[in-house]
């Protein structure tokens, strides 16, 4: 046997291990390199040593300065195809990165703040799912628990105690709410909830705001942010003008707003219902006397005041935005979080209330999968981890370092920014703020947010690709994970 070095130029593709199975490890290289390969051949034999994971990788392009940006081959494929079998070639239309340009990346597999794409691009995380990720992703024990539960079944459609621990965990935590009904998503909670308002009010009229998104039911397809202004759609075709004629629209953060049309309205009005801090606007944080003024409002009109805590509760506090800012509505609907990664959703509020619903009282809402096992395990194991001494206060402090270090260099380049953040959520925006309600929102320079998200993903950072919705922190991200991403914002800011 003989040894022979021979040289070539590697093109080392990948910063990190591409799987956890994997036990190779690579520094980090941001250049082509030359390496001196000693290649072991045995006397009349053809084998020699190949790297095993030069097969796994996807080729990384060189930025300007040197940052290695990803290439997005099998993702093209993958949603080509995709585009032939389902609308859009997405499940939910804020996937599709309409309002970026681009295609979206198809993911393989999450863990912690990571998510890998089927190139074997690695990113940081900041969309989890949209919200449920709080703990990062696949956590060990959220997982463990789960699977222990599935031996016994994925659906029972019949009681479980796990909807009774799950029930009083909420109760506990949330302070408005007394008894909660559990649903399959936010929407079904929103769908639900807005039912039960006219219910117990006997009214029909209801007061929501401009770019607040309460799901896709017929009566919120009103001025509805999110998906909605994603995809420039005033509304929803399909939706009939009897399901909206009982829905007002007022402005964000503007109590005269409101007031104008509960005096047009006497008496008529059953909720006025709001995101506590919206997050399908991007992110605006209300003012104090804007909510205090809509609890005044609601007592003095005989209404009810409702948050659609879907994506704040446990997520900006433990008791959601309702503790955080500390204003008590009469019902409230959550999801996302509640579920631990499983769909779920729910809504809640005073005993007298909730007690309407069926089949307590007449009014009927149902679920096939409410209340499943799988996702009531899910639920309680996130909740019990949340519930930790100082768990939003660490979700904050990163939050806020996130966002103060991108508008950092944000204007150190020139741009125009504002941002802001509340617990684990938050968002920025490429406009002089502060950004109040929907239409300051909609100033934000739309073509350069599409530019600053393909570049970032391309670098290995992961955001919610459309600037109407709001990103998210989690347990799992590091100090580190949050400079390398300020780094990279940097780098791409110069060049914006």
């Amino acid at each position: 046997a003989f040894l022979v070095l021979t040289h070539f130029n590697l093109e080392i593709t990948k910063k990190e291990d591409f799987h956890p199975s994997f036990t190779i490890h690579l520094p980090i290289i941001t250049n082509t390199m030359k390496f001196a390969l000693a290649t072991a051949l045995l006397v009349g034999s053809t084998a020699a040593f190949t790297p095993g994971f030069a097969t796994k990788s996807s080729v990384l392009k060189m930025s300007a300065v040197g940052t290695e940006t990803y290439t997005f081959t099998k993702s093209e494929e993958i949603f080509a195809e995709a585009k032939e079998l389902m609308p859009g070639g997405v499940s939910s239309p804020v996937r599709a990165f309409k309002s970026v340009g681009g295609n979206p990346v198809v993911f393989d597999r999450v863990k912690g703040a990571y998510a890998w794409d089927v190139d074997e691009n690695k990113y940081i995380d900041y969309v989890g799912t949209w919200g449920p990720a709080i703990l990062g992703h696949a956590d060990d024990d959220v997982l463990a628990a789960v699977s222990a539960t599935m031996a016994k079944g994925t659906s029972f459609g019949a009681p479980c105690p796990l909807e009774n621990e799950l029930a009083k965990m909420v109760i506990d935590a949330v302070p408005s709410v007394e008894m909660v009904r559990f649903t399959n998503s936010g929407t079904e909670a929103c769908m639900g909830m807005i039912r039960l308002v006219r219910a117990f009010t006997n009214r029909e009229k209801v007061i929501k705001f401009e770019g607040c998104y309460h799901g896709h039911a017929d009566s919120f397809l009103v001025q509805a942010g999110s998906g909605v202004a994603t995809l420039g759609l005033p509304d929803s075709p399909g939706v009939p003008k009897s399901a909206t004629q009982a829905t007002y629209c007022a402005e964000y953060n503007n109590l005269e707003s409101v007031k104008a049309i509960m005096d047009a309205n006497k008496d008529e009005i059953a909720a006025i219902i709001l995101e506590p801090v919206v997050g399908n606007s991007g992110f605006i944080k209300p003012d104090m006397e804007f909510l205090e003024g809509l609890r005044k409002l609601t007592e003095e009109n005989g209404a009810l005041l409702v948050f659609d805590e879907v994506m704040t509760g446990f997520r900006v506090s433990y008791g959601g935005a309702q503790e955080y800012f500390g204003i008590k509505p009469d019902v409230t609907t959550m999801g996302k979080v509640i579920g631990g990664g499983l769909p779920v959703g729910a809504y809640g509020g005073r005993k007298e209330i909730m007690e309407m619903v069926a089949p307590a009282g007449p009014m009927y809402q149902a679920g096939t999968l409410s209340g499943n096992p799988l996702a009531m395990t899910a639920g309680i194991e996130t909740l019990k981890k949340l519930k930790q001494e100082g768990v939003h206060e660490e979700l904050e402090r990163k939050a806020k370092k996130l966002v103060d270090g991108i508008c950092e260099a944000a204007k150190k380049h020139g741009h125009a920014i504002s941002g802001d953040y509340a617990g684990g959520m938050f968002g920025w925006y490429f406009v002089e703020g502060p950004v109040k309600n929907f239409q300051e929102a909609a100033k934000s320079d739309a073509e350069k947010f599409g530019k600053w998200h393909r570049m970032m993903l391309e670098r290995g950072v992961y955001l919610a690709p459309s600037l109407y919705e709001a990103g998210f922190m989690s347990m799992a991200h590091t100090d580190e994970d949050i400079e390398k991403t300020i780094a990279i914002a940097d780098e791409v800011l110069s060049q914006l």
